[in-house]
């Protein structure tokens, strides 16, 4: 690049001036622009969810805009770097959504670099009705087939307790979420993947800083995938990643992030394997450039530099998210804790640390509420509330008619879609908002 240091930042020293300039005066627009607003109980507004961000975050945006590097560059490589040592793993590879972080992990288990290990078309995963589409889409759109279990209620995460019997000769891989940012159980489903030799990602969406055992969500599997979405606990706008331990299955990640090629130079570099025309590919001419030669049928899911730049200013605040979401978290539960006869609590799963994305809560069947009509009040009361996601996926019209075996019957997943629903708890919310979401639903509930 032209002018631009291996640091990103421009040569001349006037230039790097100016530059600090503009990220000073960045910041003082963000600070006036972008100050949260107070709540106002003349006009209560409590969203579900959104971003929390300050002049840091913009000013590092601006930043990475300066470079005018405009696919994945030294913020992606710096963010992957970080969040892989925050995450408890020694890799990451950063993708343009939660989604495309799904796709890609469980593509690199379709490799037949694997051998017999890899998931063909017609082997089973095992994953559960409850939940978000895309955990389980990749699955379906590969060819395999999802076996799904019910929920536990109200942990909301895998009923561990029908895992022997969803197994067969066919089944490859376990590919589960953890609910909301609460942990799955992670003891059991990591022994069982590990006794029957079944591949486990743990979709991590919900849960980053969440943790089993003492240990972070995401280092029990053989991968794990995060989004950053605004909705989530850090945001690039869009954006995602895959997380693994080993070498081999990063570069299978990257080759299907990155067009499905094999050579593995970052985006710029060439050679850097010192090979680039000296190699033999399947039937392709001898010597065959290297940065042309395609492994595996793939994608392009890459982050812009200028999504990975704000993630870097939101990683330095992650704890402070996620003590802000444990704080709005706990005052809504012993808020509501008077109306257990009516609404059904979220409990976290034994031996874990949620690391809360939202408050799950149903209406019992014998304490008179209806979800429905209680979603609606609480909406034009201006509190935000979204369903768990699909319900029960089965009854979605996308997947009526999709392969796929049950194990038992799904009466929990169908009691979530029927019951249940989640409330905000992200950093931007303050007490006032969380008092104000308990005494709202204390007065729809004793209006009924």
């Amino acid at each position: 690049m032209r002018g631009v240091t291996t640091s990103g930042a421009p040569g001349s020293g006037d230039a790097r001036e100016l530059r600090r300039t503009i990220l000073d005066l960045t910041r003082e627009y963000a600070t006036a622009a972008f100050a949260p607003p107070a709540f106002d109980p003349r006009n209560p507004l409590v969203p579900v969810s959104g971003r929390a961000y300050d002049g840091d975050d913009v000013a590092t945006l601006v930043d990475s805009s300066l470079d005018f590097w405009l696919t994945t560059g030294r913020f992606a490589r710096d963010f992957e770097r970080a969040f892989a040592t925050r995450m408890g793993l020694r890799h990451c590879v950063l993708v343009n959504s939660g989604s495309s972080a799904n796709l890609v992990a469980f593509s690199a288990l379709t490799s037949p670099t694997l051998g017999e290990r890899r998931i063909r078309p017609g082997d089973e995963v095992i994953t559960t009705a409850t939940g978000f589409p895309t955990t389980v889409n990749p699955a379906i759109q590969y060819g395999a087939v999802p076996v799904f279990l019910d929920v536990d209620v109200p942990t909301y995460n895998i009923d561990v307790t029908r895992l022997e019997e969803a197994l067969s000769p066919k089944t490859k891989a376990v590919m589960v979420a953890h609910t909301l940012g609460n942990p799955f159980d992670l003891g059991v489903v990591r022994a069982y993947c590990r006794d029957h030799g079944l591949w486990l990602i743990e979709d991590c969406c919900d849960a980053v800083g969440a943790r089993y055992d003492g240990r972070p969500v995401g280092t029990f599997g053989d991968l794990a995938t995060t989004s950053f979405y605004p909705a989530h606990h850090i945001t690039m706008g869009e954006g995602g990643a895959v997380l693994c331990n080993t070498g081999a299955i990063k570069v299978l990640a990257e080759s299907f992030r990155d067009w499905g090629r094999d050579c593995w130079c970052d985006p710029g570099k060439d050679n850097t394997c010192g090979k680039r025309f000296d190699q033999q590919f399947g039937r392709l001419p001898p010597g065959y450039d290297h940065k042309y030669v395609y492994s595996h049928i793939g994608y392009n899911l890459k982050v812009t530099d200028m999504q990975a730049a704000v993630g870097v200013a939101q990683l330095k605040k992650l704890d402070g998210f996620i003590t802000a979401r444990s704080r709005n978290f706990a005052r809504l539960h012993a808020g509501l804790l008077d109306l257990q006869d009516r609404l059904l609590l979220p409990v976290a799963t034994p031996n874990s640390e949620p690391s809360w994305f939202g408050f799950p809560v149903a209406v019992t069947r014998e304490g008179g509420l209806n979800r429905n009509a209680l979603v609606r009040a609480l909406n034009g009361r201006g509190i935000g509330t979204r369903l768990i996601f699909a319900g029960n996926l089965l009854r979605q019209p996308a997947y009526l008619d999709i392969n796929h075996r049950v194990v038992g019957d799904l009466t929990n997943a169908d009691f979530v879609m029927e019951n249940a629903f989640w409330l905000g708890v992200f950093p931007g919310l303050t007490d006032a908002h969380i008092d104000y979401v308990v005494n709202t639903v204390h007065e729809l509930a004793a209006g009924t």
